[in-house]
Parts: structure tokens; C-alpha cells; sequence
């Protein structure tokens, strides 16, 4: 059997009593203090994850730029240094291979963060069309914690040379945290403002400790991947293995804005543009669960009674206190007013289509949560 990998903050968690579990290979934190606590502190103060099993890849040279247009399926063009972009790497037939989050460092200089369970797999996609170009693999070399939470500005600003205030969403600065060089990114994964923090391996222990120091007057918790999922469901941010895959196209996915089938060529355009014209068969749709039960991955959607799709990700909300969900559902039925079930344990049970991100993040004058 092979050894399950482990992140340089393998101690931490073990010293910070966290409860272990195997993810994709990994032996990772699922929850500290529990994970409905954890999902609190990151909607109302702040939480801290150890997202360090994500893979990084640097492309450079003066052919990077054009590697990134051609593989991935937003318009590179559109970037300046200092900027984020989320897309995707899509097969000849339009599946995706993974999505991913494309900084650019300088204009022959890219990073590219994938999913941890997909660094072999990308890292030979890349390598494969990258002729001509510098491919480096840093996934160990690299350290990622995630800041994120109402209060995860105030908290980042103290410990680094990086105007906090001046950095936009999806922007990122190079500077030190703590004295320890990193890039932070004002991006994340769970619906609340916050940031990712790309440092050394050797550091990343150090980052965690005095993030977790500065933070705690404002009430700063460690958090694991159960809460991660549950944020990031609320905000119906997909998960690759759950609602994107191999087998499934980003339009069915609804993710067609991070698409641009009328720019340059890229690997999968011609499906994705025919699909486009004869459109999807399928398409994800957010759920809420009318009657008792929650709806998990793998959980049959019926029309009228018949198979017509499935869950790809379900949760009780924390922040809603009702359970929601997302899947794939017949083109016929995606915009359906009635007559939709999942089967949950062998109970037909109602659900209703409903708008996403199942939860926004406050702002000025507008409530929280809602569909």
C-alpha cells in the first residue's frame, strides 16, 4: 500500500488536535474544533487552511504566454502582471482535464495551481504541448495556506510589507508574510473575501504559526476540509471529481463566461463551439431539498419519476439551516418548476431548481445568504 503524503504542517495539525483523514492520496485535516464551528468563524471573523497539496507549475520563456492561450480556455491576453485568472484545461472533445487558477508573474513568466489530485495528470498535459518551453513542477517545493473570512484583511495586514487595501480581487503581490517571501493572492474558495498564500515549503510552518498568533483576537480558527466543502458548496464553487471531471464540459458545467470560443484557438474549441451551437445535454443546476434528508454525491435526480440526473455535491447549509445541492440534470429538465425528486435511501424526496451561489457575502445594504 502506498504511504499517504503529507503536507510540511503535518505536526501542526497533530498538534492542534485535528482529525486526519485520506484525501486524494493525502493524509489532511478534515476539522479542528469541528466543522460547523469552523465554517462560522470563516463567515463571521476568520479561518486558516492548509491547502498545501494543491500543485504549482512555473511556464516561462517566450513561448509561455502562447502555451497558456492554447491550453486553457480563458483569453490570456487579457492579463497584466500581478493578475489571477480562473479557467480551465480542456481535452480535443471539450472534457475537462482540471480547473485551475493562472497568475501571471511577468510576460514570459506564468504560475499555474492545480488540484492536488490532478498533478500528474496536468503536468503531463502541459509538458506534452509545451515545446520549446520550461515546464517546472514546484508542487513540493511550495507551501499554499488559504486566509479567508470577513476579517482575514485586517488580520494579513499586520504581518506584511504588501498594501493589503490596495490589492483587487483576483490581483496578487509578491512580498514577505512574517518575514518569509510569498506571493498572496487576494483569491479563495469558500464565497468570503480573503486570500492565498504561496510560500516555501521550509516556511510555510512559520507563516501558519504567526498567522495563527495574529489572528486569534480576531477570532481566527484553523480549519479543515469539511468546512472547506461546505463554504464553498454554499457558493457553488465547483470540485473537480465531484461536478467537473473528465467527461464533462464546462457550458454543461454553466462556467461558459471563463470560455472564449470566439478568441484564439485552444484545445477543445471546436467541441465546446459545436456544442455550443447544438447545445448541452445536460447542464448543473443548484438544488434545494424540500422535504428530510440530505442529497449526496451520486444520488439519482427524477423527472416525473424517471432517471433524469444526478448529485454531484450536497451539503446541509450551515448559513441557510437547509440542505442544498448540485447536479447535473437532462437539458428538458434544468429550468423545470415542478416534478423534480432525488432518491434518497430508496425515499423519493421533493427538490426545487434553484438560482446560485446559494450564498453572497454581505455588502453594503444587502442581506446575506438567499436563493
Amino acid at each position: 500500500m502506498t504511504a499517504l503524503k503529507r503536507t510540511p504542517l503535518y505536526a501542526a495539525h497533530q498538534a492542534a488536535g485535528a482529525k486526519l483523514v485520506e484525501f486524494g492520496g493525502w493524509e489532511m485535516p478534515v476539522s479542528y474544533a469541528g466543522i460547523l464551528e469552523e465554517h462560522r468563524a470563516v463567515r463571521t471573523a476568520a479561518g486558516l487552511f492548509d491547502v498545501s497539496h494543491m500543485g504549482e507549475f512555473e511556464v516561462a520563456g517566450p513561448g509561455a504566454a502562447g502555451l497558456c492561450q492554447r491550453l486553457t480556455t480563458n483569453d490570456v491576453n487579457l492579463l497584466v502582471d500581478g493578475q489571477v485568472q480562473y479557467t480551465l484545461l480542456c481535452r480535443d472533445d471539450g472534457g475537462v482535464v482540471d480547473d485551475i487558477t493562472l497568475y501571471r508573474r511577468a510576460a514570459d513568466r506564468y504560475l499555474l495551481c492545480v488540484n492536488a489530485g490532478n498533478i500528474a495528470k496536468d503536468l503531463a498535459w502541459v509538458q506534452a504541448h509545451a515545446e520549446g518551453v520550461s515546464v517546472d513542477d514546484q508542487s513540493d517545493r511550495t507551501g499554499l495556506l488559504a486566509l479567508q473570512g470577513p476579517r482575514a484583511a485586517e488580520i494579513l495586514a499586520s504581518l506584511t510589507d504588501v498594501d493589503i487595501a490596495a490589492l483587487r480581487t483576483f490581483r496578487f503581490a509578491e512580498g514577505a508574510v512574517a518575514g518569509k517571501p510569498a506571493i498572496v493572492s487576494r483569491t479563495g474558495y469558500t464565497g468570503e473575501d480573503g486570500f492565498e498564500l504561496y510560500a516555501a515549503a521550509t516556511d510555510v510552518a512559520a507563516l501558519w504559526g504567526a498567522l495563527i498568533e495574529a489572528g486569534r483576537p480576531a477570532g481566527l480558527q484553523p480549519v479543515g476540509l469539511g468546512a472547506r466543502d461546505t463554504l464553498r458548496l454554499e457558493a457553488a464553487l465547483a470540485l473537480y471529481g465531484n461536478d467537473l471531471d473528465d467527461e464533462t464540459t464546462p457550458l454543461s458545467a454553466g462556467l461558459a463566461r471563463f470560455v472564449k470560443l470566439d478568441g484564439d484557438d485552444f484545445v477543445g474549441r471546436d467541441a465546446l463551439r459545436a456544442e455550443r451551437e447544438a447545445g448541452s445535454g445536460r447542464r448543473l443546476v443548484g438544488l434545494e431539498v424540500r422535504g428530510a434528508g440530505i442529497a449526496r454525491h451520486g444520488y439519482p435526480i427524477l423527472g416525473a419519476g424517471q432517471p433524469v440526473g444526478v448529485v454531484t455535491s450536497g451539503t446541509r447549509s450551515p448559513t441557510l439551516e437547509r440542505a442544498v445541492a448540485l447536479g447535473y440534470v437532462e437539458a428538458a429538465w434544468s429550468e423545470a418548476s415542478e416534478g423534480l425528486t432525488v432518491e434518497i435511501r430508496g425515499r423519493q424526496v421533493e427538490v426545487a431548481i434553484v438560482p446560485t451561489p446559494f450564498y453572497r457575502r454581505a455588502r453594503k445594504g444587502t442581506p446575506k445568504g438567499g436563493s
